[in-house]
């Protein structure tokens, strides 16, 4: 047996009664996955209930700056949601099962719909720190996968990533950017296992891949709720260039200010897909 299989339907029912007792969870319209430096949408919640990572079975406390590790319930542009203020990283020493954990735990909690967010690097070269890019597709270059392991029941054994990021979903993006008068970019997101930043090698090649955005998360919770049947938009927020591109060292410090920075503007736009769901 995987030692991983301890983390299905049956850890993710516990956890979500937990949950459900303590936040009066019921029908979310969405769930929300923020990532580094872009936690202040908790702050837009009306209505909001919270619960320390550390409280919900199943859920180590997060470590890594900028991810407030906790989850919130409350109503956001007209509509109940459940969001996660940080994750877990599979650099952190987590495995892939684990990464992918809190949307089992979404999904035991009726949520249908996700959306991730993380801060990433820039590989496009037209790309500026700041810059909002909605996630057509990923490479997962991690080479981990969260579904290794015994078959759990409500999974789809090979799940379809052909459209990953539903593509009416990110048409919704694309309309709640206009709506709002935010540009958005649109690409690829590579995910890296990390923790050390690309160096200037790595980058060229994954420029030549095709990788419009890097990062280190996101991909373990893409697959896991495409196992499960959910429908998933992401947005990347672009948070510095990546190394070789840009021309200073890169540093966990700046992506948390960019996100901080831009963070008016990724909220205007969660907030309005939202609404329009």
């Amino acid at each position: 047996m995987s030692a991983d299989s301890g983390l299905g339907p049956h850890e993710a029912d516990h956890a979500a009664r937990v949950v459900r007792a303590r936040l009066d969870v019921s029908a979310p319209a969405c769930g929300i996955v923020l990532g580094s430096g872009l936690g202040g949408l908790v702050d837009d919640l009306e209505d909001a209930r919270r619960i320390s990572f550390g409280d919900v079975p199943g859920f180590p406390t997060a470590t890594v700056a900028g991810h407030a590790g906790a989850l919130l319930a409350g109503r956001l542009g007209g509509k109940d949601v459940i969001a996660l203020a940080g994750r877990f990283h599979m650099y952190e020493g987590h495995a892939a099962a684990l990464a992918g954990f809190p949307v089992r735990v979404l999904h035991a909690l009726g949520v249908r719909t996700l959306f991730v967010s993380n801060a990433a690097g820039g590989v496009r070269r037209t790309f500026a720190p700041g810059d909002l890019m909605i996630i057509a597709d990923h490479v997962n270059l991690m080479f981990r996968n969260p579904l290794v392991g015994a078959l759990h029941d409500g999974d789809v054994r090979f799940p379809d990533m052909s459209e990953a990021y539903d593509p009416s979903l990110r048409a919704v993006l694309r309309d709640a950017a206009r709506a709002i008068g935010e540009r958005v970019q649109e690409g690829v997101y590579f995910g890296l296992l990390g923790p050390s930043y690309e160096t200037p090698a790595e980058v060229r090649m994954l420029e030549r891949l095709g990788a419009d955005a890097v990062g280190m998360s996101t991909v373990p919770e893409v697959i896991v709720a495409k196992a499960l049947g959910m429908r998933v938009a992401g947005v990347s927020c672009i948070t510095n260039l990546a190394c070789g591109i840009g021309q200073h060292p890169l540093s966990h410090a700046e992506v948390l200010e960019v996100g901080t920075r831009v963070g008016a503007q990724f909220r205007a736009l969660v907030r309005e897909f939202v609404e329009r769901l």
